[in-house]
């Protein structure tokens, strides 16, 4: 017969303190249900109803407004960008602390970067920016301030980026801002991946001849690529729902979905809070595709950690 197991220090099986058990859990549930499940089923209720309340599919009509595809459009060139190219630069910054031949120490120092940069958005971040690489910034002042003497006697001042084209509160620079949380995100989800690369799989590739490209077409990029691409998924989605720093840094000059919503439920002239909540159930859904992908991809990839 088997005895059932106990708490240190307690008279009663686990099991039969199921009260206690729930009650623990009770703030996350009441979390969940506040912040997220309550306003879901506003935004989903809101989509299909008039400002009386009865019920209507006029608000969809949102979605073929050419403004509003041209915004959905931005946005998911703004967020495949940032996963790309933020995916490509914080895979070899991981790869270099894990795998490769940087010093132990900066380990610890690119990890805590990475935690603090990942979660450094919106307003602060924009202004940091502007204060970097705005017309003023001190960045753009040092390079604008680098001239050498002309043909003709005037300075000649090449290294100003705005004379070549670059604008900050453009696209360019917006992908440029996104670009700095989403680098460290990626250090920090493909980082594990990396580390359940196990030595002995590229000492066995080896000792069967395989060279370093042949190991890594072969038995690296297969196992990493389940994680790769479910971070690359989280990467989208993250830029996907950004809205404050967009919002900060262009003044909403550039058409994102999420400044549309905010336009229109700010309640302004020609706001319609409606329509707002049915461009946004357009947002959850794409936002649901990409986290059952990355739920995917990563009960992929956990099986060689498990194996």
């Amino acid at each position: 017969m088997t005895t059932p197991r106990l708490r240190p220090g307690s008279s009663h099986p686990w099991h039969e303190q199921t009260f206690w058990n729930w009650l623990g859990l009770a703030p996350f549930f009441l979390f969940v249900l506040v912040f997220l499940i309550v306003p879901s089923l506003n935004l989903f209720t809101g989509a299909f109803v008039t400002s009386s309340g009865d019920f209507t599919l006029a608000n969809l009509g949102v979605f073929r407004n050419p403004n509003v595809i041209k915004a959905y459009l931005t946005s998911l060139q703004v967020s495949l960008l940032t996963a790309v190219i933020g995916g490509l630069f914080g895979f070899f910054v991981a790869y270099a602390v894990t795998i490769g031949n940087a010093p132990r120490w900066m380990r610890g120092i690119i990890i805590t970067f990475s935690g603090l940069a990942a979660n450094f958005g919106g307003v602060p971040l924009a202004f940091a920016f502007i204060a970097t690489l705005g017309r003023t910034g001190f960045i753009t002042a040092i390079l604008r301030g680098i001239c050498f003497p002309g043909a003709d006697g005037a300075a000649f001042c090449p290294f100003n980026p705005y004379d070549h084209g670059f604008n900050l509160y453009s696209l360019t620079g917006l992908v440029l801002a996104y670009t700095y949380f989403q680098f460290p995100l990626m250090v920090l989800t493909i980082t594990p991946a990396l580390e359940g690369i196990r030595r002995e799989w590229r000492e066995a590739s080896a000792s069967l001849g395989a060279s370093t490209w042949q190991y890594w077409r072969d038995v690296a990029i297969p196992v990493l690529t389940p994680s790769i691409l479910g971070t690359s998924i989280l990467l989208f989605g993250n830029a996907f729902g950004a809205y404050a720093t967009a919002q900060a840094l262009t003044g909403g000059s550039i058409p994102l979905v999420t400044i549309f919503i905010g336009q229109q439920i700010r309640g302004d002239v020609l706001g319609n809070p409606h329509e707002g909540y049915a461009m946004a159930l357009g947002m959850v859904v794409i936002m649901a595709v990409t986290i059952v992908a990355y739920s995917a991809l990563q009960r992929q990839a956990s099986r060689w950690t498990r194996s």
